[in-house]
């Protein structure tokens, strides 16, 4: 038996990711729904070799389908997805609105699918920021193995991360450069092509950037809150897939060569790690597939027990879509799809 699903926010980058690795994994459909703003209703999305129409999320009966995987903005998101909840069918949702929020379980399915119960409570289910995906995939096996004390992670984050906006910005600027220059940022505080941008987010009265306290609030409510965990988040001139560097001190000792078998097991892992030129994955290696790539495992010699490694994973797979379907899956298999809100 399939299930009625309904995907919100259709035709953004992510939203066409969903529909997409819905019809890769095989997930049991009976009938799909792309749902958006009014201003996209009759545009088409592919599904199943051929096309559906956008419907109006202001029209539409959420009553009629089971579950509901949602890529919109924050606001939107706090505005829907409790009523689509109260209507029935189960929200699993892609924005920042409800990641914190004590009722609403935050679930990478490598790392926390235990967790996936609380779902009932508000029948909402949150996604993680795209970089916490892909870090705390890698994070869970050592931290199971050797207790993580703390980890200092640079971020490489592509545009996509930003949304369709930010990889035409990047696409428009680029082509200037060897035209007439590159055009003005709209969306980017500065030039992103052929540049780095060492801020991601809303800058807040520590210095951080919320999308560097995105990453530490969400893997210690995922992971272990006493883990201490310090983010810089750098926007990148790369269209799709997120590099991160990571060092890792451990209070019990672990070897680099331990490591590396930890994580070869790990589920949702790919170790690629040759001590030699292009013997690692980059982000364009990485587009269009589902693990998260490990390479540059190595020793830190500066603290007793120490790791460096080099994290890369396609930012709107694992780091969205991906991770979005795979909490469907769990949801399907624990029988929680089609359950209505207890009182």
């Amino acid at each position: 038996m399939g299930y009625r699903v309904a995907v919100v926010g259709a035709t953004g980058a992510v939203g066409r990711e969903m529909l997409n690795i819905l019809e890769e994994v095989n997930f049991p459909v009976d009938k799909m729904h792309a749902i958006a703003s009014r201003k996209s209703i009759g545009l088409e999305v592919g599904w199943l070799g051929g096309v559906i129409k956008c419907e109006d999320v202001a029209q539409f009966d959420f009553s009629t389908v089971d579950v509901v995987l949602m890529s919109v903005s924050a606001e939107l998101s706090r505005e829907w997805a409790p009523r689509i909840g109260a209507a029935g069918p189960i929200v699993i949702d892609n924005s920042s609105a409800f990641r914190m929020d004590p009722d609403v379980p935050l679930i990478v399915p490598e790392v926390n699918a235990e967790d996936i119960d609380l779902a009932r409570k508000r029948n909402i289910v949150a996604n993680p920021n795209c970089s916490t995906a892909q870090l705390v995939v890698a994070l869970k096996p050592l931290h199971d193995a050797a207790r993580i004390k703390r980890v200092v992670v640079a971020t490489y984050q592509s545009v996509s991360g930003a949304g369709s906006e930010g990889m035409d910005e990047l696409w428009t600027q680029t082509k200037g450069v060897f035209v007439l220059g590159a055009s003005e940022p709209k969306l980017f505080p500065k030039q992103i092509a052929f540049n780095v941008i060492p801020g991601i987010g809303e800058f807040r009265d520590d210095g951080y950037t919320d999308e560097e306290a995105k990453m530490w609030n969400e893997t210690h409510k995922m992971l272990d809150p006493d883990i201490a965990l310090t983010v810089t988040c750098v926007r990148v001139p790369v269209m799709v897939g997120h590099g991160e560097a990571v060092n890792i001190e451990f209070h019990e000792p672990l070897d680099e060569d331990e490591a590396r078998d930890i994580l070869r097991e790990a589920p949702g892992v790919l170790v690629v790690d040759k001590r030699e030129p292009g013997g690692f994955m980059t982000p364009k290696e990485v587009q269009g597939e589902f693990p998260v790539y490990i390479s540059r495992i190595r020793r830190d010699p500066t603290v007793a027990h120490g790791l460096s490694m080099w994290v890369v994973a396609d930012n709107l797979r694992k780091g969205a879509a991906l991770n979005a379907v795979q909490i469907a899956e769990l949801l399907a298999e624990r029988g929680m799809i089609g359950r209505k809100v207890l009182a």
